[in-house]
């Protein structure tokens, strides 16, 4: 079974167990950026996201649009829980909501993307992650590939708070390094860890550095697929929320039926893996 707040989009399609993914010939190992002549980031950013396996602290929206993101946010979180949902439900907003679709055709995004994953992307994901204010959940440490049918790990994911995120209110933490480490082993999280998703890799330390990654609203962070990442308990009055969206090369294949949600953003599909939805007439 699927738990609530996993990495992964939510339609008609089907969500792989542990066995079932287990049992793919997937290719889950870090393929690091060649682009010597960036058009957007600076090299030096190009060989540490090689290097460490982000980037973060880039800025995308002003502080009056940020304040105008959070406002539209709420209304999205507001509608969400009447439904009976909760903050960690939010998933597959881009097939929902026609305004999370343009954001993830964002050109500063996506011209950032390019930098990194080359003139041709596939942009199949966005989901928020809304930690309220007091929530007693961690986010354990992961790798996102290890929970997707996807193969070749071309997946960066862009996190863009729409809340300031500092350590206080459970920040993100990224362990600089880990993502040439391939594929890492996880045992099965249980109710007790009060951990959002289902797997955990343990000794995470041995894999590399932790750095917390404290952002302000309108900013985002970046990491590939193979990067093991956390998040710790939410403690202050305040809710840390931002929005997940994940992109990758068009060779990218899936399998379940993944590849319904994900579309050109740049340049086109050669291998036609992706079905392009439409953007949704709902904002």
């Amino acid at each position: 079974m699927k738990k609530e707040g996993l990495p992964f989009p939510a339609s008609l399609k089907t969500y792989p167990t542990h066995a079932e993914l287990a049992a793919l010939d997937r290719d889950l190992q870090f393929s690091p950026c060649t682009n010597t002549e960036p058009a957007v980031l600076k090299r030096a950013q190009v060989e540490q996201f090689n290097e460490h396996g982000y980037l973060h602290g880039l800025p995308i929206f002003d502080n009056n649009q940020a304040d105008e993101l959070r406002q539209y946010c709420d209304e999205i979180l507001a509608a969400e829980t009447a439904r009976g949902g909760s903050s960690y439900s939010l998933v597959s907003a881009h097939l929902k909501h026609g305004r999370v679709y343009d954001l993830q055709r964002h050109p500063t995004v996506v011209a950032i993307i390019r930098d990194l994953l080359g003139p041709d992307v596939i942009a199949w994901g966005a989901h928020f992650f809304c930690k309220l204010a007091g929530d007693g959940k961690t986010v354990a440490w992961h790798q996102d590939a290890s929970y997707w049918p996807l193969t070749p790990s071309k997946t960066v994911t862009v996190w863009l708070a729409v809340d300031d995120v500092d350590v206080e209110n459970g920040c993100m933490q990224f362990m600089a390094g880990s993502h040439r480490f391939g594929h890492l082993d996880f045992y099965e999280s249980d109710e007790s860890e009060q951990n959002v998703l289902d797997q955990t890799v343990g000794d995470p330390e041995q894999y590399g550095t932790p750095v917390n990654i404290e952002l302000r609203a309108g900013e985002i962070s970046i990491h590939t697929d193979m990067l093991l990442h956390s998040s710790a308990v939410n403690r202050s009055e305040r809710r840390r929320c931002g929005l997940t969206m994940r992109y990758c090369t068009p060779d990218v294949s899936g399998n379940f039926g993944w590849t319904e949600e994900g579309g050109v953003v740049s340049g086109e599909d050669r291998f036609g893996h992706w079905d392009d939805p439409p953007r949704p007439d709902v904002e």
